[in-house]
């Protein structure tokens, strides 16, 4: 394996936790890695320039590329050689275009400026071409996904159904009735774990692996993803800035109530300050930092890191179903990492 390719690889062990210590998985997974990078350029490239341009702007951008990385790594377990792979190969990337996709949307609705160390689309263009950029995007998976068969094409038309009801649920937020913390764990479980679900899904299923590995790689994937988000929200508020890479309370400043936030709403009433903290976005800096400080101390907190370890654990049960293998150790890890980033 090249030295480039090694050190791709190496940054997306880095940024998603993955640990491989076995050199013939570790050329495969940035071998396909390669292939999807460049079905990816290939497939976004349209006659008109301006679309081009817009549509690579976040392909180029980078990130984890943790979707389409699983995708490749759930292929493992398959029994199908050649032609299995070429298939894994266009579902991770019709993950990813769906991922960035959502992306150009949550820019818009967020009125981010800034993605993956670049400006945003609706930033450098507009909000209207950052959502047709997006709708473009979903268009080209949907068109991948098709040359896969009808069973693929209804798996990727269902997932989307999830994206859009996620966003939509938090978008309206919880009605009278609802608990906020099974509302907020549905949520993200749409949003975020139904993506890598099918991710996992797409990889067993399409390299021929048999039905209890697809459900379980499937399951994984919900779960970690769930898991993931609830790692980002507990470091938001315990890491410090120069860790996390970002503005540290970026919640807070937002007036998102994320998981920590609203277990603290529920158990740490008698936190008078905190309460009134979390009321509304706050805008002053010294707020902010005394609302980390609290929240740091609250049992919210806490809280969230045993439910984080919960998700882990249950993702990590789902790999029971797989042979012992160098891709079931992977995934391991990444349940290792989860625990341990958090801590």
């Amino acid at each position: 394996m090249s030295d480039a390719k090694r050190r791709t690889v190496a940054d997306l062990q880095a940024a998603v936790g993955l640990r491989i210590d076995d050199e013939g998985l570790l050329a495969d997974l940035a071998e396909g890695l390669g292939e999807v990078e460049s079905v990816l350029r290939e497939v976004v490239r349209s006659d008109v320039q301006f679309i081009s341009d817009a549509a690579v702007h976040l392909v180029d951008a980078g990130g984890k590329r943790f979707r389409p990385l699983f995708t490749l790594l759930a292929g493992q377990f398959g029994t199908d050689g050649a032609d299995g792979r070429s298939r894994v190969i266009t579902a991770a990337a019709a993950v990813e275009l769906v991922h960035l996709a959502t992306l150009y949307h949550d820019d818009v609705m967020d009125e981010a400026t800034m993605r993956r160390g670049a400006q945003s689309a609706n930033a450098r263009w507009d909000n209207t071409i950052a959502i047709l950029t997006g709708d473009y995007l979903f268009a080209n998976a949907s068109r991948l996904v098709a040359d896969l068969g009808p069973d693929p094409s209804r798996i990727i038309a269902e997932t989307f159904g999830e994206l859009v009801t996620g966003q939509m649920r938090e978008t309206t937020g919880a009605t009278d009735g609802d608990d906020p913390i099974e509302h907020y764990l549905a949520v993200i479980g749409q949003k975020t774990g139904s993506l890598i679900a099918t991710a996992g899904r797409f990889g067993a299923m399409l390299s021929g692996a048999a039905q209890e590995r697809v459900d379980a790689l499937r399951s994984f994937g919900e779960l970690i993803g769930v898991a993931f988000q609830i790692s980002d929200d507990i470091l938001d508020i315990a890491s410090p800035s120069e860790e996390l890479g970002k503005v540290q309370g970026t919640d807070l400043r937002e007036g998102i109530k994320t998981l920590p936030m609203l277990y603290a709403l529920k158990e740490d009433r008698d936190n008078t300050r905190l309460m009134e903290l979390l009321e509304a976005p706050l805008t002053s800096s010294a707020d902010v930092t005394e609302a980390l400080e609290l929240l740091r101390a609250s049992t919210g907190l806490k809280h969230a890191r045993e439910t984080l370890t919960y998700y882990a654990q249950r993702a990590r049960n789902e790999l029971a179903a797989l042979p012992s293998s160098p891709a079931r150790e992977a995934c391991e890890s990444v349940t290792d990492y989860l625990a341990e980033r958090t801590h």
